[in-house]
């Protein structure tokens, strides 16, 4: 594997506080829920009418189909499900991952990917509708267990649209389609930064002691999405776009416009990932897309 429009009506959709009034939800954590199901729904426009010969075709995930691709997204956000929902079965969902921890990812998308791909597709869009829903009535303070740390559903839907928009860029990779960037990038750029401390110790080395500063050009080329500090000696300046191809593994960075400025950053953008598990392979240089 190659490396995770909400409208909510009426008091009823939200979810309620000890004294039985309505929670007062963050407008972020709406607008992520929102961003979230535009996400899916754009990937979807690219494989719904799809042959079944175009989800058996590779991607450039070693050994998985545009099939796999999708069985992924729908196996993780049926977990995700199950964390919001049932704690009890979600313990049981982690269980299960320890049993087989080198494979229990591709054996989920392997599942997957032996149905029909009509109904693979189903599955996965009332998945995805059902997670909405879940997401939209949890407790805006609450933490749900992950494979990782608990996670506020904000958290949960921000991990979700990023693995959603890195697995249709191997989607997009496979057809042949260049995608349009959208702003929906800036959560994959925020965890992107977010991560950087995870991205060394992965690897065994220790993080940085300063913070970096990131300044990311948006698609629609306003104001730069800026993280860090304003004066900080090592930095990364470039498209929104190719940092998020470059913290996804979508890319190499030999193939991208981003430009770094001290030997920290330089290190970082060798090794960036924004994704939990083990440091992956990567995009060799050149690879098309």
């Amino acid at each position: 594997m190659q490396a995770c429009l909400i409208v909510l009506c009426g008091a009823a959709s939200l979810p309620l506080t000890p004294k039985g009034e309505p929670a007062v939800l963050d407008p972020s954590a709406v607008a992520v829920f929102a961003d979230l199901r535009e996400e899916g729904l754009a990937l979807e426009t690219l494989v719904r009418d799809l042959p079944d010969a175009g989800w058996a075709g590779p991607t450039p995930a070693s050994g998985w189909t545009v099939a796999h691709q999708i069985a992924h997204l729908h196996w993780t956000d049926r977990a995700a499900l199950v964390s919001l929902t049932d704690p009890e079965g979600f313990a049981a969902l982690v269980e299960e991952a320890v049993k087989a921890p080198e494979s229990f990812v591709d054996e989920g998308a392997e599942e997957g990917a032996a149905l029909p791909p009509a109904e693979l597709l189903a599955r996965w869009r009332a998945g995805r509708g059902a997670l909405d829903e879940a997401l939209a009535a949890a407790s805006p303070d609450a933490r749900f267990p992950w494979y990782g740390p608990p996670m506020k559903a904000a958290s949960m839907a921000s991990a979700r649209l990023m693995e959603t928009w890195a697995h249709g860029q191997d989607v997009a990779d496979a057809l042949g389609v260049r995608r349009t960037p959208t702003a929906r990038l800036r959560h994959v750029a925020r965890i992107g930064v977010r991560a950087r401390d995870y991205a060394f110790a992965v690897r065994g080395l220790p993080a940085p002691a300063a913070e970096f500063r990131v300044e990311l050009v948006p698609p629609d080329g306003g104001e730069p999405w800026t993280y860090g500090p304003p004066d900080a000696a090592d930095r990364i300046t470039g498209p929104a776009l190719d940092f998020c191809l470059l913290v996804t593994q979508r890319a190499h960075r030999a193939d991208l416009a981003l430009t770094v400025t001290g030997p920290d950053a330089d290190r970082w953008l060798d090794i960036a990932q924004a994704f939990a598990g083990p440091a992956g392979p990567g995009r060799a240089p050149g690879a098309a897309r």
